[in-house]
């Protein structure tokens, strides 16, 4: 499945609960596109599962797209002059009081998140993402 930049503006944060609707979206949309399987022995017509769809459309899945052009933005912000609007906006604090609750997962906290991952606990974790953007961190990944 093809994602256009169009159409990742619509998903621009998520947290966990979301990147699996995102999955099962994705994996619905491929069991339509592939269609039902047929058993050899049985003869009765089979929903595909989620490793035979993996096996069929090997390429990454929409959690794995939206999260590296995730970050190619960020490293693109990052290297933004301080002058810019996006840049501001980026690394700003907002005034004010936020609202009660638990506080939101923010840009930086999802960049962050996304950089532990990439890293494989490399201590990307200790990194800025603002330092890894610019190019003052190295980012080793195998």
């Amino acid at each position: 499945m093809r994602i256009g930049p169009k159409g990742l503006y619509f998903f621009p944060v998520f947290v966990l609960r979301e990147e699996r609707r995102l999955r099962v979206f994705e994996n619905r949309v491929l069991r339509r596109v592939f269609g039902p399987k047929r058993e050899e022995v049985t003869g009765e017509w089979r929903k595909l599962h989620n490793e035979e769809l993996n096996d069929l459309y090997p390429l990454p899945n929409i959690v794995q797209v939206v999260k590296s052009r995730r970050m190619r933005w960020v490293g693109h912000v990052a290297r933004m002059g301080e002058d810019r609007g996006v840049h501001r906006v980026l690394v700003g604090k907002p005034e004010g009081r936020r609202p009660l609750g638990r506080p939101r997962c923010s840009w930086e906290d999802n960049i962050t998140m996304n950089l532990q991952e990439v890293g494989g606990g490399r201590g990307a974790a200790g990194w800025s993402w603002l330092r890894i953007g610019t190019g003052g961190g190295y980012l080793w990944v195998q």
